[in-house]
């Protein structure tokens, strides 16, 4: 502590750790903070760069705006002006040869209209005609955590998993129905699988529920989400340094000594408390000394990998322009790219930037595809055009494009995902003054990451001024009903 002053190091520069620095600074001056990141840059997986002359992100694209943390931060920090919404939300599917519409109504890709179903066309007659047996089925007892997979195939069949659910979920989590946890990833689907025999029925209530005129589901900034972190750095006033990766942390009697640096050469960091913000796999390694327990439940988080391919071709290049913002791709058609977005078609502000160009995102890459990944940036260029002239039509070369390779990027909630965290939580605990954050928790959307972001400078500011009721000043971004486990598509 400096005079009168405590200093908190957040370790972490995604859009999460710097968030907590922001939350952090409205605690008022007695707060100093500082954030570090390995990285040459900060903003994490948020970030934007030109193709073709045009600011495009390199990874996600856009937040929910039904939770209300992104779009309120936005606003907090000053650029709420540079919101802005899709101009059309109409996805497809890629399946049995054809684009076929997503049926109205569906959840995360479980169906609540049968004949919304049967008309769009992605199942065959067989998998059609399995899914109504829901409704007649005994219940499928759910008592502990399940995998998507085995309660929705039990419950509709396999296709509707294989067809609907699968290109849903690896839009968000580039993972795999047979593992991800229902709880984690479904929150509304697992709580009526308790209580409800049809998965069909209530699906439709959900359905039914959901507010009918509640403006855009998405938004973005003019000039990308990835100008967000470098927003909230500048607002927030913490001191940044990029380039530094903290190696060490250790308990003293003041709190926090971190140190940094090289091994040669090594930096000693001291700190009253300390926000870790970076992904499971660091943040275990960080805690393994101190908090073991949180250490082992955090290096059981699996993540996966994936590539983003961003093509910019002349207007002339479509024989006509796509109708939707894009498309997504179940495993079994097996396919590389598993996902695509229009981003000219789906943001008007791109079109209406350059009128004669067309921007396309290709996702590439699900988790136990590593081999496909290795392919040189040529190579994958190569697999995303042919994607594009074969489902877009699309002829001629790009003038531009970008290849973006996410290393470990998005952690997978298996089975038993909310239990894991718990034990983590709980171990943190234990430790006054420590507090974690991100997308490896609660949500792997960007108000989902802001969310734990304030939670944590709330445990941090509590601990630091416990006279002070600093829970609720931190919560004045409002919270949404929602809680972020179901984000936008990567893709479509």
């Amino acid at each position: 502590m400096e005079g009168n002053r405590s200093h908190v190091v957040v370790v972490g520069g995604g859009i999460a750790g710097l968030t907590a620095a922001w939350y952090l600074r409205q605690g008022g001056e007695h707060v100093r903070v500082t954030v570090l990141d390995g990285a040459g840059r900060i903003g994490g997986k948020l970030h934007a760069s030109e193709v073709a002359g045009l600011p495009v992100d390199t990874g996600a694209e856009a937040m929910l705006v039904r939770r209300p943390e992104g779009k309120d931060l936005a606003r907090a920090i000053g650029l709420g002006e540079e919101l802005r919404h899709p101009g059309t939300a109409q996805a497809s599917i890629l399946t049995r040869g054809a684009l076929r519409p997503m049926p109205k109504g569906q959840v995360m890709g479980v169906p609540s209209d049968l004949a919304a179903l049967a008309s769009s066309g992605v199942l065959t007659p067989g998998g059609l005609a399995r899914v109504p047996l829901d409704q007649i089925l005994p219940a499928t007892l759910v008592t502990t955590d399940v995998s998507v997979a085995a309660y929705i195939r039990a419950r509709m069949g396999g296709e509707v998993v294989d067809r609907l659910i699968e290109p849903i979920l690896g839009g968000v989590y580039a993972g795999r129905a047979e593992a991800l946890s229902l709880d984690a990833t479904m929150p509304r689907i697992a709580a009526v699988a308790r209580s409800e025999r049809s998965l069909l029925a209530a699906a439709r209530k959900i359905s039914e529920e959901a507010p009918k005129d509640a403006g855009p589901v998405f938004a973005t900034l003019r000039r990308g989400m990835g100008s967000l972190p470098e927003a909230v750095a500048a607002a927030s006033g913490a001191e940044i340094r990029t380039g530094v990766t903290v190696r060490e942390m250790h308990r003293t009697e003041r709190g926090w000594r971190l140190v940094a640096g090289p091994v040669p050469a090594p930096e000693v960091i001291e700190a009253d408390a300390v926000v870790v913000a970076v992904p499971a796999t660091a943040a275990g390694r960080l805690l393994a000394g101190e908090v073991p327990k949180a250490a082992a439940e955090l290096s059981r988080i699996e993540y996966a990998s994936m590539a983003v391919v961003t093509l910019a071709y002349p207007r002339a290049a479509f024989p006509r322009l796509p109708d939707g913002s894009g498309y997504l791709v179940p495993p079994v058609e097996g396919r590389p790219v598993k996902a695509a977005t229009f981003s000219s078609v789906k943001w008007p502000h791109l079109a209406e930037a350059d009128p004669d160009l067309i921007v396309l995102r290709c996702s590439i890459g699900r988790l136990g595809e590593e081999s496909l990944l290795q392919r040189d940036d040529a190579e994958l260029v190569a697999l995303a055009m042919a994607e594009t002239a074969e489902v877009a039509g699309v002829r001629g070369l790009p003038r531009d494009s970008r290849v973006t390779r996410w290393g470990g990027a998005l952690p997978q909630y298996n089975v038993g995902h909310l239990d894991r965290v718990a034990r983590i939580r709980a171990a943190i605990a234990t430790q006054p003054g420590l507090a974690v954050c991100g997308a490896a928790y609660d949500g792997v959307g960007i108000p989902a990451c802001i969310a734990t972001a304030r939670t944590a400078a709330a445990r941090i500011l509590d601990h630091l001024d416990p006279a002070r009721q600093w829970q609720g000043r931190t919560e004045t971004l409002s919270r949404g009903e929602d809680d972020g486990r179901e984000p936008a598509a990567q893709g479509a």
